[in-house]
């Protein structure tokens, strides 16, 4: 899952950010509302997190041009305990929840997996596909009650496979949102990692829809 920081105190958006990491989210972080626009107008994201005070544009403003756009992902919105005004001013814009600060960092993580299961049509932390478990929470996946042993890159495969059961992927839609912005993306290297989750889970479970891209359901 990719998501998108826009976050303009620095040590908050470091600590942030690498929670996020941590968790096996791509990251992309912005300092300030015209580069936070910017990436979220233009590149595709799971969730967004969005504080309300931001220099160049407010996270108001930015968030009310997003939804004008059609742009219709998940968006949390970062505000202060005092201001009242800016919740609402957020809600009204098309956030989709807030947090207050100062907060926990771990609710901010409940509030945007919840957030992202939700935008799937996923109402509890534990996404099945037959015997394969994957529990959003522990960023762990299981097949018939065993753990499976996965790198980085394969867990995010799946899970964004597990979120998107039913349909289609592209290698291209794989691609933007398995790896950060900065990373040097080769659609290629999707096919090997399919290849090894393939190994570990079957390989009746990701169907591969030629010149299409990717298919997770039951067989």
């Amino acid at each position: 899952m990719r998501i998108l920081l826009i976050e303009d105190d620095e040590n908050l958006n470091r600590q942030l950010a690498q929670m996020l990491r941590d968790a096996d989210y791509v990251v992309d972080c912005a300092h300030d509302g015209e580069e936070g626009h910017f990436l979220g107008e233009t590149e595709p994201y799971d969730a967004v997190i969005l504080d309300i005070g931001l220099p160049q544009m407010d996270g108001v403003t930015v968030l009310d041009k997003w939804r004008q756009a059609g742009r219709n992902m998940p968006v949390l919105i970062l505000t202060a305990r005092d201001r009242w005004s800016d919740k609402v001013a957020g809600i009204d814009a098309g956030a989709d929840d807030y947090v207050t600060k100062p907060f926990h960092i771990e609710e901010v993580m409940a509030r945007i997996r919840a957030l992202i299961r939700r935008a799937a049509g996923h109402a509890t932390a534990t996404i099945s596909c037959g015997p394969i478990e994957l529990d959003v929470k522990g960023s762990k996946a299981t097949v018939n009650g065993e753990l499976l042993r996965l790198t980085s890159h394969e867990y995010r495969l799946l899970s964004y496979l597990m979120h998107h059961q039913g349909e289609v992927v592209s290698r291209t839609e794989l691609t933007e949102h398995l790896y950060d912005q900065d990373f040097d993306r080769d659609s290629n290297t999707i096919e090997v990692f399919v290849g090894r989750l393939r190994k570990k889970i079957g390989a009746d479970w990701i169907e591969t829809i030629r010149g299409l891209g990717y298919r997770m359901q039951a067989p």
